[in-house]
C-alpha cells in the first residue's frame, strides 16, 4: 500500500474512532446523564480501548463540548438563515424559533441528550459554543434595527431574553410527548412580538 493510501486509511480510522466516541457519549449522556457518566461508560459503548479515548479527548467534558459544538453549529446555521430571509418582524422572530425547535425534534439523539442534560447545558451559556449563537443574534438584531425591520431596542437585553426564553421553552417542549413545536413557536413569538412592539 502506498504512503498516501496509508495516510488516507489512518485519517479514516481517526475520523471513525472520533465519531464512535461522540455517538457513544451522546447515548450515555442521554441514558444516565452527563453528571453520572464516566469515561469508562462512554468507552464501554464502543469497540475501542480506553486508551484510544484519550487520543481524542482529555475528559468527558471535552466530549460534551464537541457534541454541543456540532449541534450548535447546525442550529446556528438554520436559525441565522431563517432570520436573514425574513421580511417582517414576525418572520424574523417566528422563523428563528421555528428553525431551532424543528432541529431539536428532527435529531432524536441530540433531542434526548439535551432533554436529559438541560441543567448542565444551561450552565454552559457563557461558553463559546453557545456564546457564538448569542453573538450572531445580537448582530442580526442590530442589522434588523438598522434596516428598519425591527424597532430600536436594547440589543443586549433582547438577545439575552430571546436565548434564555428560547432555551427554557425548548426544555419544556422536549418534555412533552409528542413535542409541540408549533405551540412553542407561537408562545415565544407572541411574547417577543408584544415586547418588540411596545
Amino acid at each position: 500500500m502506498s504512503e498516501a493510501a496509508l495516510a488516507g486509511k489512518r485519517e479514516q480510522t481517526k475520523a471513525a474512532n472520533r465519531a464512535a466516541i461522540l455517538d457513544a457519549a451522546r447515548a450515555v449522556f442521554s441514558q444516565i446523564g452527563y453528571g453520572a457518566a464516566t469515561v469508562r461508560d462512554i468507552v464501554r459503548e464502543t469497540d475501542l480501548a480506553t486508551g484510544t479515548f484519550y487520543n481524542y479527548f482529555p475528559d468527558k467534558e471535552s466530549v460534551l463540548h464537541a457534541l454541543l459544538d456540532e449541534a450548535a453549529a447546525e442550529i446556528r446555521s438554520r436559525v441565522r438563515e431563517a432570520r436573514k430571509s425574513s421580511h417582517t418582524i414576525e418572520e424574523f422572530v417566528e422563523g428563528g424559533f421555528r428553525a431551532y425547535y424543528a432541529y431539536l425534534v428532527e435529531d432524536p439523539k441530540t433531542f434526548e441528550m439535551l432533554r436529559r442534560n438541560a441543567g448542565t447545558i444551561r450552565s454552559l451559556f457563557d461558553e463559546p459554543t453557545v456564546g457564538a449563537g448569542v453573538e450572531e443574534l445580537r448582530e442580526d438584531l442590530g442589522a434588523g434595527i438598522r434596516s428598519g425591520l425591527l424597532p430600536d431596542h436594547d440589543v443586549e437585553y433582547m438577545a439575552a431574553a430571546m436565548v434564555g426564553a428560547g432555551f427554557e421553552v425548548a426544555v419544556r417542549m422536549l418534555d412533552r410527548t409528542p413535542p409541540d413545536v408549533e405551540g412553542a413557536v407561537a408562545f415565544v413569538t407572541g411574547i417577543f412580538l408584544a415586547g418588540l412592539s411596545s
